[in-house]
């Protein structure tokens, strides 16, 4: 007997489980590294930048603004004065502050640069403050010209490091577009390992399966051709011992029977006239004895038809039938069609033992009141038929009676096929098929 393979199965599902789990665990955190990347460098560098495009949309305006100052083309040849462009200035300065602010959470720059910025904005801010003071003591040309000379190149100043601050993103932006293509590619490569591995796993174990599978198919095409050959023996001891009984029931207790029912005729010829009892006793025990002689018959019978001997598998349903239709009231109707051959011995008396026990299932379990048996000889075969109108085959152990089995099993040995069907409107039918080779 082959080794179960319970074990080698369970030592392929533990390392298939140990793959998966240490694949899985890896890509959990490839992908929450992905995600800090994300959430840390993409996401932060991309706030960054926009708020730096807002605080260098607010430079510009500060030189756009610087510009206007000191145009004197706004106003008829002649400048605006200067403490006019105050409160637009502070609108820039709030927006600028409120954005440098918010910059600083999440500026990737290093605290120097930082410094730098914040510093670089406050001086000009104070820078702008004393100008606005000096317009408004009357030193407007003065103003002017410190705005050409300092604010101007402090706006610059702070444009080229806003600049310079947008340029660092986008190439950190770029290292880590660079570092998340080489995860994903690391996660597909490592994906396509996996695969790899568990297609490896997978083709081992079914070829370990079908190794072991053809093997097990092998011992039971063994075990069932020595349940046949044993099935086959079996039956044929069966055969041979019920037609000893039956010859043995035949020929010894059916012929001292039969001497006794002579003899008892004989001697109650002998008895007087006028002696009705004895005559009426005689009578019964001769009844008796002639009752016991027919149960004798009808049991040899049954063990083994000696008709079928005689006047082949046709003659022994003719007589067959007829009884079964006497002893359990139902009616049967009996068809055959095809030209009539001889059938093997061997042959016959299966297909004899499966009518016997087909017809002996619709006297105790279809309820039925009648019955179909046909008979057809075909070119390459010859096919039995026995129909009931009654439960059907549901009611009956759902097809595995002992006498279903039995069925079954002297198909098998004529080399035949049977089948159980259940018919639409009701009933059973069972089929039993014999190649022409078998029974030739």
């Amino acid at each position: 007997m082959r080794r179960s393979p319970t074990f080698g199965l369970l030592a392929g599902l533990a390392v298939t489980l140990s793959a998966v789990a240490v694949y899985s665990g890896y890509t959990v955190v490839q992908l929450r590294g992905l995600r800090r990347l994300q959430a840390e460098t993409i996401d932060r560098n991309r706030a960054d930048s926009l708020l730096l495009l807002r605080i260098q949309n607010n430079l510009n305006s500060l030189g756009i603004t610087m510009r206007d100052m000191l145009d004197p083309s706004l106003n008829q040849g002649q400048a605006y004065p200067l403490i006019a462009w105050r409160g637009q200035m502070r609108r820039i300065e709030v927006d600028l502050s409120d954005a440098m602010e918010r910059e600083r959470k999440v500026s990737r720059a290093t605290e120097d640069q930082r410094n730098y910025l914040a510093g670089s904005v406050a001086q000009f801010w104070d820078a702008l403050e004393r100008i606005f003071a000096m317009a408004a003591e009357g030193q407007e040309e003065e103003a002017r010209t410190r705005i050409r000379l300092s604010l101007e190149a402090r706006e610059e100043a702070l444009s080229n490091t806003i600049a310079r601050l947008l340029v660092q993103n986008n190439e950190s932006e770029q290292r880590t577009a660079i570092e998340t293509q080489n995860i994903y590619a690391r996660a597909e490569r490592n994906a396509y390992i996996f695969l790899a591995a568990m297609l490896v796993l997978i083709v081992a174990t079914s070829l370990y399966l079908v190794e072991w599978n053809r093997g097990m198919f092998a011992q039971v095409a063994s075990l069932s051709e020595r349940r046949s050959e044993l099935a086959r023996q079996l039956i044929s001891i069966q055969e041979n011992t019920f037609r000893h009984i039956s010859r043995e029931l035949h020929d010894e207790f059916g012929q001292i029977l039969t001497a006794i029912g002579a003899m008892l005729h004989r001697a109650g010829k002998k008895i007087p006239p006028l002696d009705d009892s004895l005559r009426a006793d005689f009578e019964e025990v001769r009844e008796i004895v002639q009752g016991t002689l027919d149960k004798i018959r009808a049991l040899s019978q049954a063990l083994h038809p000696v008709v079928l001997d005689d006047a082949g598998l046709e003659g022994a349903l003719d007589l067959y039938l007829p009884g079964f239709e006497k002893q359990t009231g139902i009616a049967v109707r009996y068809e055959k069609d095809g030209d009539s051959r001889a059938v093997d011995r061997d042959v016959a008396i299966h297909v004899y033992r499966v009518l016997q026990e087909a017809l002996n299932n619709v006297a105790r379990h279809s309820k039925a009141t009648e019955a179909d048996v046909r008979l057809r000889f075909g070119e390459g075969e010859l096919v039995l038929e026995v129909e009931d109108h009654g439960v059907g085959f549901g009611e009956r152990n759902n097809g595995r009676g002992m006498g279903l089995t039995s069925m079954r099993e002297r198909a098998e040995l004529i080399h035949g096929t049977i089948e159980f069907l259940k018919r639409d409107e009701g009933g059973a039918l069972v089929r039993l098929t014999v190649p022409r080779t078998s029974h030739a």
